[in-house]
């Protein structure tokens, strides 16, 4: 479809906003979401300025009627949905086991793994009434393996793993293709803000095969992928874009 509804949580930073500005120079109509309004808006302009229609809607992926909120206004504004990305995410509080609380569980699972079920619930409702659509989730490398001293993350992006392969198989009866794609380590504040310092961040490039992190537009073009025809017959699937990282 030429110029398709796109819809992406977590748009306003790294990958977010790297697949909003990649989707926007392919023609889509974009609603990019988020909740900070500043730089939402800010992030519209840009796409505006770029030729493509787009619009900021406040969204809080934890909470079910935000989300109910974000895709109806979605729909009423371009008249349907065609491709979703469910990115928002957080990296929580790394740390051994014997350090996690119920508070920094739920601080991490309430973003990363209800947000994605909620947006999923929502996204669906409208894609099965098209008998079209295409979903993206944005998974991790750790959501496939272990990683020391960040066992929730690494749990919630188990649990986006296990959310993609169930929603793929009872969205495929009606149409709609559910993937995720995994990142290894990609340069975005995230990764700052989760190695803490720039010998920890040598560190975790040193165990990456092609020596270097990856680029937001890298994982972009990974989306971009999934989300579109080329993409026709792949569903279910975990795409690791990760220098290298799993392959042995």
């Amino acid at each position: 479809m030429s110029n398709p509804v796109v819809l992406i949580t977590g748009a306003l930073t790294g990958i977010g906003r790297a697949t909003a500005l990649a989707f926007a120079n392919e023609g889509a109509r974009v609603v990019v979401s988020g909740r900070r309004d500043d730089a939402g808006q800010a992030l519209v302009s840009e796409l505006r300025a770029a030729g493509a229609e787009a619009e900021f809607i406040r969204a809080d992926v934890r909470r079910d009627n935000d989300v109910q909120n974000l895709v109806d206004k979605t729909v009423a504004r371009f008249g349907r949905l065609d491709v979703a990305v469910n990115n928002a995410g957080t990296e929580g509080t790394p740390g051994p086991v014997t350090e996690q609380t119920a508070e920094s569980y739920a601080a991490t699972f309430d973003t990363n793994v209800l947000g994605v079920l909620l947006s999923l619930k929502h996204e669906l409702r409208v894609m099965q009434a098209q008998g079209a659509g295409s979903i993206v989730n944005v998974s991790s490398t750790m959501g496939h393996r272990g990683a020391p001293g960040a066992s929730l993350y690494t749990a919630s992006k188990h649990a986006v793993e296990g959310l993609t392969k169930s929603a793929a198989l009872e969205a495929a009866s009606f149409g709609v293709r559910v993937n995720a794609v995994a990142p290894g380590p990609i340069d975005t504040a995230m990764l700052d803000r989760f190695t803490g310092s720039a010998d920890r961040k040598a560190g975790l490039v040193a165990g990456v095969p092609l020596k270097r992190t990856g680029r937001p537009e890298e994982i972009a073009d990974a989306i971009l992928f999934l989300a579109s025809g080329r993409a026709s017959f792949v569903t279910g699937q975990i795409v690791d874009v990760n220098g290298g990282k799993t392959a042995s």
